[in-house]
């Protein structure tokens, strides 16, 4: 069977459709039609295009932390997804700047993009037409079983009220050995008005995100953080503001947060910070920080 063969047992036949999609280089052949995205039910309870759209305005492509997630997350991936040709899902792939790394620092995968909203979709597609793309909700991914070697959940978890089912999915599509690289938001006690602005239904503990992952019938290989040498400063903040979000707008709440992410993106210290921290995380492992940080391996 060839590549194009396995790649196309992937994609499911969409509702109401008679036709298994195909893929075809620069689109989905369905019947005699070429779609860019296959969508499929879905529910949008934990995100919007129009959060999608302020995270974008406000932090972009370039703000350093989101900058060394992205780094962080090919660099477990290189480490951790050993197919050679493996078939990687970026769920929350939003306008595909994780897609981007991935593609460049490893060319051999064949890397599908995937969102709950449609709006970062149709403007990857349009820019990006050689990127499968696929809209679904992750409690129920229409992706089958033992399908994809590699997924990448780059602050996903925290959006989906039912993170466990989430989580069995996960479980349930990868490959036997296959790995799933993660991260969220850290700290249950500095949930605030900022975590309800992005329609996070929780930050964790790494304890408790390792045991979600444990209990699907994972195996844990990798945890840590990142921010650890950022948290201090964050802690204060968090605390120093806990008290003046009670009594303001919601304009004048996503000004602050804008305002906030705007400030610490273009800070050269905390840059260096983080350059420093991807440096020599390779070689530990932080107990705290601002983001938790896993890869989970599906036992074979």
């Amino acid at each position: 069977m060839s590549d194009r063969q396995n790649i196309n047992n992937i994609f499911p036949r969409l509702p109401d459709s008679p036709h298994t999609p195909k893929w075809v280089g620069n689109g989905f052949q369905v019947g005699d039609q070429l779609l860019h995205i296959l969508s499929y039910d879905r529910n949008t309870s934990g995100w919007t295009d129009d959060l999608t759209t302020f995270h974008e305005e406000t932090a972009g492509s370039s703000h350093f932390i989101d900058n060394a997630s992205r780094q962080q997350a090919v660099m477990q991936l290189k480490k951790y997804c050993t197919s050679p040709r493996p078939v990687i899902l970026d769920i929350g792939c939003s306008s595909g700047f994780l897609i981007d790394n991935i593609r460049a620092e490893m060319p051999n995968a064949f890397v599908i993009g995937t969102d709950v909203v449609m709006g970062p979709l149709t403007k990857l597609a349009a820019a990006h037409p050689e990127i499968p793309l696929m809209h679904f909700d992750l409690t129920t991914c229409p992706l089958p079983d033992n399908s994809v070697d590699a997924v990448v959940l780059l602050n996903v978890l925290e959006h989906i009220e039912n993170d466990a089912l989430a989580v069995s999915q996960l479980f349930r599509i990868l490959k036997p050995g296959g790995a799933a690289v993660v991260e969220v938001p850290a700290g249950p006690e500095l949930f605030d008005v900022y975590d309800e602005l992005l329609m996070h239904y929780r930050r964790y503990k790494i304890k408790g995100l390792a045991d979600l992952f444990l209990n699907a019938g994972f195996y844990v290989p990798f945890r840590s953080h990142m921010g650890f040498f950022l948290y201090p400063g964050f802690f204060v903040i968090k605390q120093l503001q806990r008290n003046r979000w009670k009594n303001i707008s919601e304009e004048e709440k996503s000004a602050l947060v804008a305002k906030n992410i705007n400030q610490t993106g273009g800070n050269p210290i905390f840059r260096l910070l983080m350059e420093f921290e991807l440096f020599i995380g390779n070689m530990l492992s932080y107990p705290f920080g601002i983001r938790c940080l896993l890869v989970a391996q599906k036992t074979s």
